[in-house]
């Protein structure tokens, strides 16, 4: 390839010291060398993102003149190879393309949403995931990830809640950081795939859970729960990250100069390059931010985003904004420089070209397969039980499988899987049948062929089935098509006829079992009512099945916990476990109103913060899961009772298997700062840990904690910790445990 550059460039008269001071030295050399030779036209050219599809000659013409720096949307090895050539042989100075997609939760291979890895608490395996999505992905030439999603989510009518962590910022910042190492590497070669770290910043809180509205996050807000995950990725060495759709305080995230030149690149020292999110450069003009795309260019390139995705704002007017005095070269030339280097870390004037042979070699692959299912077993979170589970083969002799998700390959995948293939889904029912067959007779009766029907016969002939079987394993849930991008509900109940099915099969007498493979959380009340056990599996992936078959008969055990706080209804929302702490807070005395009527004269039932129709608990709280045995917990200790800031705390819990059954505990760690300089959480969390507990075992398990992770932005907008008094949590989720205290001096 060297000497490909090499002739192109003497053919085109242009002169140098030397080749290799392009293609030798430190990076920033050979960025430097490379940029001198380039023209204003090249430039601009790197900063301009195309979508393709199939080989487009127009495209390539755009190739040829330099004018492309980045593609995305096309995965088929050989065209991206042709693109790749006319990149690097038959342009002038043969700078290579850096292929991108949306690799979300796998590849091919798809593992459980972003929701249900995080549900694991478990980031080694989360970082296997990402490890097998980048080595199937690279296989097929993309290197470069749109993904990991950073938005901390409180409100699960927004679509896109599937594609992230939830609501907790550090559990949000360490499933990001192994999303990152996994996609990455450990070093960089040919199977590394640049991560992209999204959406900067606030996104989550889209008003009314409504996808690309505005928020409006305070910079303390910002600082303390927003921004952390991408600092904590951005430290990981995530090579780039991308602008959000939603404007902030009245300013679109990608005009914000503020956050990505003084924060992400100023304060964090992040070397990469920022991308616009699609159009979203354009979309300024639709915001009322800029009055044209010209307008809307200038904005975004001295905001610091230095790709334009599908806008065509820089390819159309940054040559006349910097005639006009409006856009420096210096700006271009820096926005040139962090897009080159990415693309000299990655190896790509290297090693330009795809084996097309590889990707038939490392797809499906059992170890990923193998990674995909234990990441399903791990992410399912076991809501309710009565003891009908796990089901006894020896006492079950048949079962009836139904609902519309029992056999459903591609809606069992989830959001964002544009390259996954149904053909390799395997279903509950294939698993049940395959794995458990011979032992059980299976009925198989959908009832409804998709979760938004309304089949009152489907229905009838399922609950005729059900009286023929001692347990009804019933899936429902949502279609992939009702989570992600643009898909959001103000109903988060099952939809279509879904309700009226399982109380239909609950008026059998049958233990009824739900799974429900849903993209977001929703609300259950009626569904506990009307079954024996819940299983929750945030859409698992090409090996679900084969994880829910095993939790339901007991060869797996269930660990997951719930990333995310789960309603008791709409009105709830948005409701999450870390809130701050109120004047007048809810003390668990009031009454609802249609308890107890008001008398005459009386104007309210308390004056607490609380809903006068509904109880302040949700139906789950963030960090809940059952197993099928019984984990007792002893009070936490600490070291001691008194630390300095520089100090790191120790405490320790003793957990007990007080069942017959190995578990597989995750054991949560929270903290709360009692007085402050501004309000604070009633709890945080910062650590966990899985620890494996036999029967009848105990086990002490210890946390250590730097008093300087107690740091936060007070009154003054400075990052300290403030002396005070502390309490500490180490439980089985967010609203258990007995608390002991600490001081820091």
């Amino acid at each position: 390839m060297i000497k490909y550059l090499y002739r192109l460039l003497l053919m085109a008269g242009v002169v140098f010291i030397s080749v290799t001071s392009v293609f030798a030295g430190n990076e920033e050399d050979r960025v430097e060398a490379l940029l001198q030779q380039m023209t204003l036209q090249e430039k601009i050219g790197q900063l301009n993102q195309l979508s393709v599809g199939g080989f487009d000659q127009n495209a390539a013409g755009m190739m040829r003149a330099g004018m492309v720096g980045s593609i995305l949307n096309e995965c088929n090895p050989k065209v991206l190879n042709r693109y790749q050539k006319v990149a690097v042989e038959e342009s002038r100075l043969g700078i290579p393309l850096i292929i991108s997609r949306d690799v979300i939760h796998g590849f091919k291979t798809i593992f459980p949403i972003p929701l249900g890895l995080a549900a694991t608490f478990d980031p080694e395996l989360v970082e296997k995931g990402a490890r097998v999505a980048a080595v199937e992905a690279t296989a097929n030439g993309i290197r470069w990830t749109f993904s990991p999603m950073l938005d901390i989510a409180r409100d699960p009518r927004w679509g896109r809640i599937a594609e992230g962590s939830g609501e907790d910022t550090y559990l949000d910042a360490v499933m990001g950081v192994a999303m990152v190492k996994g996609y990455q590497g450990e070093a960089i070669d040919q199977t590394s795939m640049a991560a992209c770290v999204k959406h900067f910043v606030a996104y989550g809180a889209a008003e009314g859970g409504r996808d690309y509205n505005s928020t409006g996050i305070t910079e303390r807000t910002l600082r303390n729960v927003y921004l952390p995950p991408f600092e904590a990725c951005v430290k990981a060495g995530a090579m780039t990250l991308m602008t959000s759709f939603n404007d902030n305080d009245g300013i679109p995230s990608t005009g914000n100069g503020f956050l990505v030149n003084d924060v992400l690149r100023g304060e964090w020292g992040f070397d990469g390059f920022v991308v616009s999110d699609w159009a979203s450069i354009y979309e300024m003009v639709n915001h009322g931010f800029a009055e044209d795309n010209k307008r809307a260019g200038e904005l975004a390139i001295n905001a610091g985003v230095d790709m334009d995705m599908m806008s065509y704002a820089y390819i159309s007017h940054l040559e006349e904004l910097i005639g006009e005095g409006k856009v420096s070269m210096e700006t271009v030339d820096n926005a040139v420089r962090n897009v080159l280097r990415i693309k000299f870390r990655l190896g790509l004037f290297e090693n330009p070209y795809i084996d097309e042979q590889r990707a038939e070699e490392v797809l499906y692959s059992p170890e990923a397969l193998e990674a995909a299912r234990v990441s399903a077993v791990e992410s399912a979170v076991l809501l309710t039980n009565d003891g009908v589970l796990p089901l006894d083969k020896s006492k079950v002799t048949t079962v009836l499988v139904t609902g519309p998700m029992a056999n459903a390959p591609h809606d069992q995948l989830g959001t964002w899987t544009f390259d996954g293939e149904p053909a390799h889904t395997v279903t509950p029912l294939k698993a049940i049948r395959d794995l458990y067959g011979k032992d059980v007779k299976v009925i198989y009766e959908p009832g409804l062929t998709f979760t938004r029907e309304f089949n009152e016969d489907g229905i009838a002939k399922a609950v005729k089935a059900a009286r023929k079987a001692d347990v009804v394993l019933a899936f429902m849930g949502e279609e992939a098509i009702m989570s992600g991008e643009a898909h959001c509900l103000t109903d988060i109940t099952l939809k279509g006829d879904q309700r009226k099915m399982i109380e239909a099969l609950h008026a059998t007498g049958r233990p009824v079992v739900l799974n429900i493979m849903a993209g977001r959380p929703l609300v259950l009340d009626f569904e506990i009512e009307h079954s024996d056990a819940i299983i929750y599996s945030f859409h698992p992936g090409t090996m679900g099945g084969p994880a829910v078959a095993q939790l339901i008969f007991g060869d797996e055990t269930p660990s997951g916990k719930t990333p995310i706080t789960f309603p008791k209804n709409v009105g709830q929302i948005p409701i999450y476990y870390n809130h701050n702490m109120t004047g007048r807070p809810y003390n668990g005395t009031e009454t609802m109103l249609y308890d107890i009527p008001l008398r005459a004269g009386q104007t309210s039932l308390g004056n607490t913060s609380y809903w006068l129709d509904s109880t302040f608990e949700p139906e789950f709280p963030f960090g809940y899961g059952l197993t099928y045995t019984t984990i007792e917990y002893s009070e936490p200790s600490v070291e001691k009772t008194e630390y300095g800031v520089n100090d790191v705390l120790r405490a320790s819990v003793e957990i007990t298997n007080a069942g017959d059954r190995e578990a597989e505990e995750v054991l949560q760690f929270y903290v709360r700062d009692m007085v402050g300089s501004v309000t604070r959480p009633v709890k945080e969390l910062k650590g966990f840990k899985r620890v494996k507990v036999a029967p009848g075992e105990t086990v002490k398990v210890e946390f250590e904690l730097p008093v300087q992770d107690l740091s936060f932005y007070g009154i003054d907008m400075k990052k300290k910790v403030e002396p005070g008094k502390f309490r500490l949590w180490i439980a089985g989720d967010s609203a258990s445990g007995k608390p002991v205290e600490f001081e820091v001096e």
